[in-house]
């Protein structure tokens, strides 16, 4: 079996979509009807096997409101992958994900932002007065090249799905940034000094 790795997953979006709902939904199983604004921001750890591997997830949850945005470049810093929230009952939400991006881009840093993984998830289809069709992020998306979910944390509709898709994606894009092992690196560059136009030095 492989070794552990660790991720750190971020999910960020306007206040009230459900941010709480999901992580809560996701790593306790547990939904609850009570609003409560996140304060900076909060986490929780998940373990778990992905294909044949152990995965410690550390999923933070961050508040949607401009005056916690100063707290960005510390919480973004080290995501694996982002997870943009919008709730499918709120066109201004949704219009928000954009920003969101680029604010996660600029405070993050990532070394390859044109590649970053990014998930988005429309939240609250339980919801009868929705007003943003799946067709809409489904073209977002696109643009992005992020992938889409539609959930329901009320319900647990998708959020499985969505979270593991995440941590799928980063990943993969974690083992692609990593560097070529420093052994094999060195023993290269020795076979190289000991050699000169393919002749023995002896």
């Amino acid at each position: 079996m492989i070794g552990k790795s660790n991720l750190k997953i971020i999910l960020i979006g306007n206040s009230g979509v459900g941010k709480s709902a999901l992580m809560n939904q996701y790593v306790n199983n547990r939904f609850s009807n009570q609003y409560r604004a996140t304060i900076g921001a909060d986490f929780l750890t998940k373990e778990m096997r992905v294909d044949n591997r152990m995965v410690s997830v550390q999923i933070w949850d961050t508040a949607g409101t401009e005056r916690f945005q100063s707290l960005g470049a510390a919480l973004y810093r080290g995501s694996d992958c982002c997870l943009l929230v919008f709730d499918v009952t709120s066109p201004s939400s949704f219009q928000a994900i954009e920003a969101w991006r680029t604010e996660f881009l600029v405070q993050a840093d990532p070394s390859d932002p044109e590649h970053f993984p990014f998930v988005v998830i429309g939240n609250k289809t339980d919801l009868a007065d929705r007003q943003v069709p799946p067709r809409q992020g489904q073209e977002w998306c696109k643009g992005f090249n992020a992938q889409y979910f539609e959930t329901s944390a009320k319900e647990s509709v998708n959020v499985e799905d969505a979270f593991l898709s995440a941590v799928r994606t980063a990943l993969k894009n974690k083992e692609m940034e990593t560097p070529p092992d420093l052994n094999s690196v060195q023993l290269n560059a020795e076979k190289r000094e000991g050699t000169t136009d393919g002749k023995c030095n002896c």
